[in-house]
């Protein structure tokens, strides 16, 4: 634990950051393959990686460096990105320049990134090294493990190769290349609530299989393989909107095959045709996203003639997202590694519950916090904390009268007073029979203080529920 005059420090800090939370967010989209390029051909990454970084810490802790440096030319965020074998010499990676969209988010994207056919390894990471322009650095942030992959297969795709089949649920980007010309690369993506063919930014859709007897206003989702033929839902993860179910076709040399039903692969031509509507399928015309009617094929019915922009090929993506907050803290340290919660297991039970925190990038400088609580914490591992789960009168209430459960932040604090949020809580919850209302002890028993002794214990060993919020 912290001396108890620099937790008293700390706990302030924590509430006034409970209070008004200011973070800072870095978000990493990336497609979970990568084509290798071959001599001295350039296949760079389709869709580029892109970083957005948003939360209103970022404009606090640029006012800061602002007041502090008498000038505007030092709190502009420059980043640089490249794969993480590339070492550490800037001029092996891209930079990025920020530019700052009308949601207040910062945008950028690394567009020239490649793997050459040098590299033997069939997985890599991408790394983001991110500094204000004063020269200070705010950290390093890793992508999530990339596949790479020498070309889309052609084969009929078989089940047991996962890596490369998609799932429902998962997410997915598309995008369109007019006469294979890198050029006129467009990209499925939504603005203003609307979808758009976007030359700049791409969006993440989740791809959902839906069950093909059940009306549109139904639409129950189902587990299981995107196979072609099947009725599917687009869902932009940004926000929400959603195109209507959609039949998803093989395309081969600008045919639609309606009688494919074989798995879905990275890197395929596909195309979706809107359910019950005659031949219109997804299509791009510059920047607008329409329908397209397809013509049959006179010669072979289980085909139909499509245009270029009705021609989408799919990849599988993957999102990462780093949180922290340095706005009430004195950081001269980069905020890397930014820890990452995956799971909560609870164990034991009595007078000491333990919560063993299970992630990615902890060390031994990190402290546990149930909200404005510190808990004692153990460093067990890069991906393992275990602490001790603060007794419930540490939020002023206690056992023998909690009659409504009590729901608090889960929070990660480095010993310099850097705050890491997260999206779990930890709540305490009173035995179920005891209901708002009801009189607990009509009559108290001369022995009282041993029955709610008791009472206490089993509480504390039964009685408490992990919640993840999302």
């Amino acid at each position: 634990r912290s001396n108890p005059y620099q937790a008293s420090l700390l706990q302030d800090s924590v509430r006034r950051y409970l209070q008004l939370p200011a973070d800072q967010t870095v978000l990493i989209l990336h497609a979970k393959v990568a084509q290798k390029s071959y001599g001295n051909e350039k296949r760079f990454f389709c869709p580029p990686p892109c970083v957005y970084l948003s939360g209103p810490g970022w404009k606090l802790k640029q006012e800061q460096i602002k007041a502090r440096d008498l000038g505007e030319a030092g709190f502009r965020v420059c980043g640089y990105m490249g794969l993480d074998s590339m070492g550490s010499s800037l001029m092996e990676t891209q930079k990025l320049s920020f530019e700052e969209q009308p949601d207040a988010k910062g945008f950028s994207c690394a567009k020239a990134l490649y793997i050459s056919d040098a590299d033997k390894r069939k997985h890599f990471r991408l790394v983001l090294k991110l500094f204000f322009s004063n020269g200070q650095e705010i950290g390093t942030f890793h992508s999530k493990l990339i596949k790479v992959i020498s070309k889309p297969s052609q084969k009929k795709q078989s089940l047991k190769n996962t890596d490369l089949c998609i799932s429902s649920g998962s997410k997915v980007s598309l995008f369109n290349r007019l006469r294979s010309q890198t050029v006129s690369t467009r990209y499925l993506s939504v603005e203003g609530g609307a979808f758009i063919a976007s030359a700049r930014q791409w969006a993440a859709f989740t791809l959902h299989l839906a069950d093909e007897r059940c009306t549109r206003s139904e639409f129950p989702l189902r587990e299981g393989y995107i196979r072609y033929g099947s009725v599917v839902q687009l869902v932009c993860t940004a926000t929400g909107v959603t195109l209507p179910p959609l039949i998803i076709r093989k395309v081969m040399k600008q045919y639609a095959l309606l009688d494919v039903d074989e798995p879905i692969s990275q890197l395929h031509k596909c195309a979706f045709q809107f359910q019950g509507s005659d031949r219109m399928y997804l299509c791009l015309s510059t920047d607008k996203v329409i329908q397209f009617q397809a013509s049959p094929c006179p010669k072979e019915a289980n085909r139909e003639l499509l245009n270029d922009g009705s021609c989408w090929t799919i990849i599988s993506t993957e999102t990462v997202e780093y949180t922290f907050s340095e706005s009430l803290a004195c950081v001269r340290e980069p905020v890397s590694p930014v820890p990452l919660i995956a799971a909560l297991q609870l164990t034991g039970g009595g007078d000491v519950a333990m919560l063993e925190v299970q992630g990615e990038y902890f060390h031994a400088h990190l402290k546990v916090w149930f909200g404005d609580v510190e808990a004692e914490t153990m460093y067990r591992s890069p991906k393992s904390l275990v602490c001790v789960v603060p007794d419930v009168s540490a939020f002023g209430s206690d056992w023998r009268w909690l009659r409504y459960p009590i729901t608090v932040p889960l929070l990660l604090i480095r010993d310099d007073g850097l705050i890491y949020s997260s999206s779990f809580t930890f709540t305490y919850t009173p035995e179920q029979s005891c209901i708002p209302g009801q009189q607990v002890l009509s009559d108290v028993p001369q022995d009282s203080d041993k029955l709610l002794d008791s009472i206490h214990q089993e509480f504390t060993r039964t009685n408490f529920h992990l919640f993840m919020q999302t």
